[in-house]
């Protein structure tokens, strides 16, 4: 462990010498006044760096004195960092107030960004002498200390040339790869043979089964396998995942076990509380309850759980993991399943799927011998043998595998029984900065869940990742991320829909113990609740501390943290004078519902480059905030409340990430002056164009270039200078989904009444806007709302090539869609709310059919398939209410056939045309109006996999089962959902409808249920929204269109359905709080009901007066349907 001290130290010496050569000469003479003290720290930092690259290479420092002299190194280096940090801060405020002198125009920031951006101040910023004098004394005494630590090696024994001393590590026992499962199929057997018994009046309850192990055998995996197992979620009634780690918090567990039934955390606090509600849920029902990483032995606490559990059905289980025996026992457990370990062949099969490809087919079965070695190494663990996969992956000669096979590196100290050798041989090839991320990890929680976004900026403000010319700290922060993955530091991934890269993931138990034992004197996390802590906090770095009641004293002790997470149970505030002593910190995260304000002494925190605060009633930050000048990250996306930006905010101009919540949660309406002085900036998802004179303006984003991922501008109709909008959007290169939205939801909802010349004037007005705003060229996503233009942009087709993704919403002038059929990578497309459109034709496909024309188009494309939306999968219409005809290449199937090709449009002198040959998904909802579909999807369509109706009475009846028209062209399709629910499934005839009987059935309606958002008339929303705000947009939508439009109604009500009536069975709630229906049959339907517009999920239907009696009309008429 020592061996891993010393080399981080190495690479904090490496970082420290790099930030110095960057200082000239001439700056250091400046700030210290000394020439050989310069000269000095230089010397003594390059002896540093070689001495300590000699020791890394013979892992020499083993000894406890040795370990000791190595931590006043790294002490040092601390205290050297913060005060070259210091001299670093006053420089760049020094420019701030040169340039706030003469920056009163805030278009031409780019001398703040040259000398700013980059932490190298120039040197013709002086600041106060005092504060050089200072810092250099403080210099000369750092040199002074360094000369006495490197005499004092020869006392501690510090001899780079001996060979390290190791010691021998006790056989380990074993655990699972959770993606690929070898070796464990007699335990999963013996395991669902036991949740799948029938049960009786004479077992115990509650029945338990406990799977014993240490840590990393893969208990948790075998329970993921058995609570997804397809058996086992039919013989269930309820299945619950409860994550109970350590230490065992009754209420918690309590709470998190109603969530998990019901969707939602409970309000009670109680205990009493909270275990009547959970046994009023259970109450004879068969349930299935995992209790995951139990640790306490403590009968009192489980017995209260016990009791309550008890009142299940016959047959119910709990499924608990733990490592220890003695809380099988404890728990009275039925059945207790002891893991074992894996044979060496098995791990040969682990090591051989990570470290070879198919590529290797021949050389690995010449290594297979070495291989089964190294393999014999792992002891029968899975997770050893993983690790060490991913650690010769690259490495496969003959040679290398020779080399790690002989390696002392696995005969490390005794660490939980040996397991951790295989760590320690991945941890030392890793990189410097990537060593610092990795055991930074440890000041989180077990089983917590990462957000990849937040560990790089954490890993930027605690000055791990270093930036170079040519490449982003961003950017080498995720390959660091990456390279930690590989290395199976991480698991349990969660990726990116659209790039497949991970966004989360968790860190084994054993990982993470890794972790936490090669950072315990540095890094701590304590639970406080008044009791005294009895530990040394004067060496620590970063600190998460949770505190139930009291203030704790003993953090005033912890000087130098770097890192703090401070969380408050209670109502607390925070402690002004909290900041006094912690002026060393880089990241502060407060999270308190209580919090009110954020005191004006955060200022001396002058170090800060991550401020995180999740305070739910804090409305506004402090002006002294602005005053941290190496602020990188602003985090306020759980500070919900937050009504406004402090007005000096410009000043953060090493701001690189200012993170909001939710767009639908965002109280600001308005930013102030001098965003666009930001030029660091790299995320900004929420723009507002507000009005008034002393509030940002939309021209303040053309500078901000940087900006990359998503980005939502609302309220565009307030823009006024139309020309100084030209250049906002154009040059975002790194931009990838872009929202224009032209007016706020409250002014949507005026009902302000407006002339005729009023209204044209604002019709000109958006078309103007939206034709100087011109997206950047690689745009992927493209979101536009409540535009109320007659036309559509004149870039539309031009300039988005790359588009995968548009979204046309609440347009109420809109007359004509745009020709999209061309766009080479649209994938997805949703209209949503568009009332004025009544016709969908040719122009929607793109192109002309004049025999002529696509003849000239033969010429041009030598003869080649002409393919109008090539790559199209999902299009989606919602809401259009006066759309009658959908028609184009060749009209409506009642119009006489022009060819008997299923997808194309063919005569004598034209190409053959195939249009949407990719098309999976077609949705159609709330087009009332709607009479029949283009003769293209009828027809053919290979791909398509699901088609949703709802809201539509004439196509409802055309696409009956077996009695409308359209049946015989759709019947092929899988999934066909009408009104919500499945006609066909999976290609078979949904269980629950009976096409014999569906004539005499009649829907229900019943007061035990709302019907919130089922459809709405005036076009509903997106079931995929990314907020809540789509619904309060629809509805002051067709408030505002109204008078223009008679078929619209304007009064809306609410209905009442019992959904699981008209579908003959009976609705529960899955561990994710997604609807389920029980059939009568007992089988069960997860998507029987599946989501409406605006995201709504039945039961809850809000739907206009004519609505409710089509709806239940069409339901009336046909069963389930």
């Amino acid at each position: 462990m020592a061996d891993a001290l010393q080399s981080l130290l190495i690479d904090l010496f490496k970082q420290l010498a790099s930030t110095t050569v960057q200082l000239s000469k001439e700056e250091i003479k400046l700030l210290v006044g000394v020439d050989e003290e310069v000269q000095k720290l230089q010397d003594n930092l390059g002896f540093i760096k070689a001495m300590m690259d000699d020791a890394e290479e013979r892992h020499a420092v083993k000894q406890r004195t040795e370990k000791l002299w190595l931590e006043q190194l790294q002490d040092k280096y601390y205290e050297m960092d913060d005060v070259l940090d210091t001299w670093s801060t006053e420089r760049i405020k020094a420019e701030i107030a040169k340039e706030e002198g003469k920056a009163a125009d805030i278009t031409t920031p780019a001398v703040v960004k040259k000398k700013v951006c980059s932490f190298i101040p120039s040197p013709s910023c002086c600041f106060n002498l005092p504060l050089r004098h200072d810092l250099g004394h403080k210099i000369k005494t750092l040199n002074g200390k360094l000369d006495e630590i490197f005499n004092d090696r020869g006392k501690y024994g510090i001899d780079f040339n001996r060979q390290p001393e190791v010691v021998e590590r006790p056989r380990t026992t074993a655990f699972v790869d959770e993606a690929d499962i070898i070796g464990r199929d007699n335990y999963r057997e013996e395991l669902l043979s036991n949740l799948l018994g029938v049960g009786s009046s004479k077992e115990r309850k509650p029945h338990v089964i406990s799977l014993v192990g240490m840590g990393g055998l893969g208990k948790t995996t075998l329970a993921q396998i058995a609570y997804n197992h397809s058996e086992v979620k039919a013989h269930f009634d309820k299945r619950m995942w409860v994550c109970v780690s350590d230490p065992f918090d009754q209420c918690k567990v309590a709470k998190a076990i109603i969530e998990s039934l019901e969707g939602h955390s409970p309000n009670a606090t109680e205990l009493q509380s909270l275990l009547d509600k959970l046994y009023s849920l259970i109450e004879g029902k068969r349930f299935f309850l995992i209790l995951d990483d139990v640790w306490t032995e403590d009968f009192t606490k489980w017995e209260s759980f016990r009791n309550a559990l008890k009142c299940g059905a016959e047959g119910s289980r709990i499924l608990v993991t733990t490592r220890k025996t003695n809380v099988a026992n404890m728990m009275e457990s039925s059945l207790i399943i002891n893991m074992g370990v894996l044979s060496s062949n098995d791990c040969w099969l682990i090591i051989k799927k990570i470290a070879f490809s198919d590529d290797y087919g021949e050389q690995c079965r010449d290594l297979e011998d070495l291989g089964k070695q190294l393999a014999n190494k792992c002891k029968g663990l899975p997770l050893a043998a993983k690790i060490l996969g991913g650690y010769i992956r690259g490495k496969i000669s003959k040679k290398e595998l020779e080399r790690v096979l002989h390696d002392d590196l696995w005969k490390l100290e005794d660490i939980e029984n040996g397991l951790l050798g295989p760590f320690f041989l991945s941890y030392y090839e890793l990189s410097s900065s990537e060593k610092q991320c990795f055991l930074f990890c440890a000041v989180f929680p077990k089983d917590y869940e990462f957000n990849k976004f937040e560990l790089i900026i954490n890993w930027m403000a605690q000055g791990y990742i270093n930036s170079k010319e040519n490449m982003e700290m961003e950017v080498k922060a995720e390959h660091c991320f990456e390279n930690l993955a590989m290395h199976s530091f991480f698991q349990d991934f969660k990726k990116d829909d659209n790039d497949g890269k991970i966004v989360r993931c968790k860190m084994h138990d054993i990982v993470h113990d890794f972790a936490e034992s090669m950072s315990k004197d540095v890094c701590f996390k304590i639970n406080y609740s008044g009791d005294k802590v009895k530990k040394d906090f004067k060496r620590a770095r970063h600190l998460s501390l949770l505190v139930e009641k009291t203030f704790p004293e003993f953090i005033y002790e912890a000087k130098n943290l770097r890192f703090l997470n401070l969380k408050f149970i209670s109502s607390l505030i925070v402690q002004p004078k909290l900041f006094d002593h912690l002026t060393y910190l880089r990241t502060l995260h407060l999270k308190d519902e209580s919090i009110l304000e954020l005191p004006n002494e955060v200022e001396k925190l002058r170090h800060l480059r991550l401020v995180k605060l999740s305070c739910k009633k804090m409305k506004e930050l402090p002006e002294s905030i602005c005053n941290l000048c190496n602020l990188q990250s602003l985090d306020v996306s759980k500070s919900e409340k937050l009504e406004k930006l402090p007005q000096g905010i410009g000043k953060l101009i090493n701001l690189r990430h200012l993170l909001f919540a939710d767009f639908g949660d965002i109280k600001i309406k308005s930013f102030p002056n001098g965003i666009g002085r930001l030029n660091c900036l790299k995320t900004l998802v929420y723009f507002p164009v507000g009005e008034g004179e002393e509030i940002c303006k939309l021209g303040e984003l053309e500078h901000l270039n940087h900006i990359e991922g998503k980005l939502k501008i609302v309220g565009l109709s307030n823009v006024v200078d139309f020309g100084a909008i030209e250049n906002t959007l154009k040059k975002k290169n790194h931009l990838r989904d872009l929202g224009l939205s032209f007016n706020t939801y409250e002014e949507m909802k005026k009902k302000e009444e407006e002339t005729e010349e009023e209204r044209r004037r604002k019709m000109e007005k958006d078309v103007a806007i939206l034709n100087a705003l011109e997206p950047p060229p690689r745009l992927e996503s493209l979101h536009i709302e409540c535009y109320k233009g007659t036309t559509n942009p004149n870039w539309m087709m031009s300039k988005l090539n790359y588009l995968k993704t548009l979204s046309l919403s609440y347009c109420r002038n809109l007359e004509q869609l745009p020709p999209l059929g061309k766009l080479p990578l649209l994938e997805e497309l949703t209209i949503r709310s568009v009332p004025k459109i009544r016709k969908v034709g040719d122009e929607f496909l793109g192109i002309d059919i004049e025999e002529e024309e696509l003849s000239e188009s033969s010429k041009n494309n030598n003869n080649k398939d002409i393919i109008i939306f090539p790559n199209l999968k999902s299009l989606q219409f919602d809401g259009l209410d006066k759309w009658k005809e959908w028609s184009g290449m060749g009209g409506t199937i009642e119009e006489e056939e022009k060819d008997n090709s299923a997808n194309a449009f063919v005569t004598s002198n034209t190409p053959k045309i195939k249009i949407m040959p990719l098309l999976h998904s077609l949705t159609i909802w709330s087009c009332y109006s709607l009479k029949s579909l283009p003769d293209y999807l009828l027809r053919n369509t290979p791909f398509l996999q699901e088609l949703r109706i709802a809201g539509c009475p004439i196509l409802k009846q055309r696409c009956e089962r077996g009695r409308g028209d359209y049946w015989p062209n759709i019947s092929h399709i899988p999934n066909i959902k009408i009104n919500f629910w499945y006609v066909q499934r999976d290609g078979q005839l949904a269980d629950s409808i009976d096409s014999e009987e569906e004539d005499d059935e009649e829907a229900n309606i019943d007061s035990d249920y709302d019907l919130e958002s089922f459809f709405a008339l005036a076009g509903g929303a997106n079931s995929d929204s990314d907020d809540d705000s789509d619904k309060e947009a629809h509805e002051a939508a067709n408030a505002e269109d109204s008078d223009e439009d008679d078929s619209s109604i304007s009064t809306f009500t609410t209905a009442r359905l019992d959904v699981a009536n008209a579908g003959g069975g009976s609705q529960h709630e899955d561990q994710d709080g997604e609807s389920e229906i029980e059939n009568s049959d007992g089988t069960k339907d997860s998507g029987a009901m599946g989501t409406g517009p605006a995201g709504c999920s039945v039961p809850g239907i809000v739907v206009k007066e004519d609505a409710t009696k089509i709806f239940t009309e069409n339901i009336q008429t046909s069963g389930a349907l």
